[in-house]
């Protein structure tokens, strides 16, 4: 992979210092947009529905592209990669910075979109193949208190910036650091890569992209267009459909672009189940949170990022000791307690009221955090543990994936339920005060009372959606309890390399 690798008996830190450097930035792009979202509602005039393209429309293009990561990681260089995946994304970043129009914004999201699908998938690879399965969760841990230090810089950082400046200068904060991330990778990463026989099967990729895209795209117009619309049930089941063929098609080919081969090992497919299941619920604090705060309550940008601070603090500090703790114990003593958290104090959100206090939103949202940190990197290390180095590129893509598909379809979900639900509460509020409206009350009146209307009818629609998080949240629990610690299976195959000449070739290539 690499012959700074092949030289050194140890890690490549080198180049896992780059690539997370260039993750972290995208992983930032993406906390510092959620606070900004009911800002860019009024600047550019869309509703919640429309906004949340924002985020699904991202994932969109994460749920097309990641697929081919797999292909792209046994084809090519990981410094062609690297550069190639923050090219993309600095271009998506200077775009979005510049946007006068939510379509021109949303374009440029889904560009910095196409970067991204490619630098994660690679990082974990990397990562894999760098480190022994008995250090694997220690180094993970590691690797996640990196990576979730975004999530603790961004919001209060991203307040902080609407606080004073325009939504756009979240993107032009990030270009001249993109930019900067972009010429080290260019000057440092050196790594060659012998050519490599493999040939992309581009009917595949069609179905790949028709059927994920097809999925994520119904589910996410969903929320804007209503669940009886042609366009979201057609593009659902044309979606499924091809989805359906792809996965036959990959069975039948000796080289498939996206190996579902993988979910014959049982860890593996019971840890992707839960990490899908667990995206699906965690996207409802991370939506409707900074809806709750900024529209209902009023509290501004920088106290909503200061808010969720110690929350992202408790989940970077936790993940090198939820890894430490995984090299110990195993993921499913860690899952089972972190679940039961994340249960509970997403039901407790369901539970807000016009006056929650600021502390109590704090306190419940670091516990809630606290709960994910102990789920999602022991379990999803668990899983990648089970497989023969050969399937790495192909479980980290499929891993990647099925998070980004369930995250938008959990996101489309809730936001849909959130404006469904507030629709109704708005008209059975509206009948309860006429009433007991006594006579006719004036102009000035009327407004006042839809508005309170608005604010109570949504508030308990975005409780009802919490409420929704709770259960699904709940099934992810359930499955915990099945988790046992995996060992890597061995599989040499006639005519085929083990997996220890495998990971040693992987490594030398």
């Amino acid at each position: 992979m690499d012959d700074s690798i092949k030289k050194t008996n140890g890690a490549p830190y080198g180049i896992l210092s780059i690539l997370m450097i260039g993750a972290f930035i995208t992983f930032l792009n993406n906390t510092l947009l959620n606070i900004a979202l009911p800002s860019i509602m009024k600047d550019l005039s869309v509703e919640p529905s429309t906004v949340q393209w924002l985020t699904t429309g991202f994932m969109l293009v994460n749920g097309i592209l990641i697929p081919t990561t797999a292909f792209l990681i046994q084809k090519y260089s990981v410094r062609h990669l690297f550069l190639a995946a923050i090219s993309l994304f600095t271009l998506g970043t200077i775009i979005a910075g510049f946007a006068h129009v939510f379509p021109l914004l949303l374009a440029g999201r889904m560009v910095q979109a196409s970067g991204s699908a490619i630098m994660m998938p690679l990082l974990m690879n990397v990562m894999l193949v760098s480190f022994p399965i008995e250090k694997r969760g220690t180094a993970m841990g590691f690797f996640g208190l990196i990576m979730m230090s975004a999530p603790a810089i961004g919001p209060t950082l991203s307040g902080w910036i609407i606080e004073h400046y325009d939504w756009r200068m979240l993107f032009h904060f990030i270009t001249p650091i993109a930019v900067i991330v972009l010429l080290i990778g260019f000057f440092l990463l050196k790594d060659k890569k012998e050519k490599v026989d493999l040939h992309l099967d581009f009917f595949s990729l069609l179905l790949s992209s028709v059927g994920f895209g097809g999925l994520l795209y119904g589910f996410s117009s969903a929320g804007s267009k209503g669940w009886d619309s042609p366009q979201v049930y057609a593009t659902i089941i044309v979606g499924v459909i091809s989805l359906v063929w792809f996965i036959v098609r990959q069975s039948k080919l000796e080289r498939p672009m996206l190996n579902f081969g993988v979910f014959k090992y049982p860890m593996f497919a019971l840890s992707s189940s839960i990490s899908m299941v667990l995206n699906m619920a965690m996207f409802s604090g991370m939506l409707l949170l900074p809806i709750y705060v900024q529209t209902i309550r009023g509290i501004s940008p920088l106290d909503a990022g200061l808010m969720m601070l110690p929350g992202a603090i408790v989940l970077s500090l936790m993940s090198p000791i939820t890894g430490k703790l995984f090299d110990k114990v195993g993921g499913r003593i860690l899952a089972v307690i972190g679940l039961a958290i994340t249960v509970v104090t997403t039901y407790y959100f369901s539970k807000l009221s016009l006056d929650t206090t600021y502390n109590h939103l704090v306190i419940l949202n670091a516990v809630r955090m606290l709960g994910i940190s102990m789920v999602m990197m022991p379990v999803s290390t668990n899983g990648l543990n089970q497989l023969p180095a050969r399937f790495y590129p192909h479980g980290t893509a499929m891993n990647n994936t099925l998070n980004q598909v369930a995250g938008a379809i959990g996101t489309a979900l809730l936001v849909t339920l959130m404006s469904n639900r507030t629709e109704t509460h708005a008209a059975e509020l509206a009948d309860a005060a006429m009433k007991h409206a006594a006579g006719q009350p004036s102009a000035a009146a009327v407004a006042e009372m839809k508005q309170q209307i608005a604010m109570k009818a949504m508030l308990e629609g975005i409780n009802d959606a919490f409420l929704a998080a709770t259960f699904i949240a709940a099934v992810a629990f359930v499955l915990a309890f099945f988790i046992k610690r995996a060992k890597q299976a061995e599989e040499p195959l006639e005519g085929k390399p083990t997996d220890k000449e495998m990971t040693a070739k992987l490594v030398e290539n």
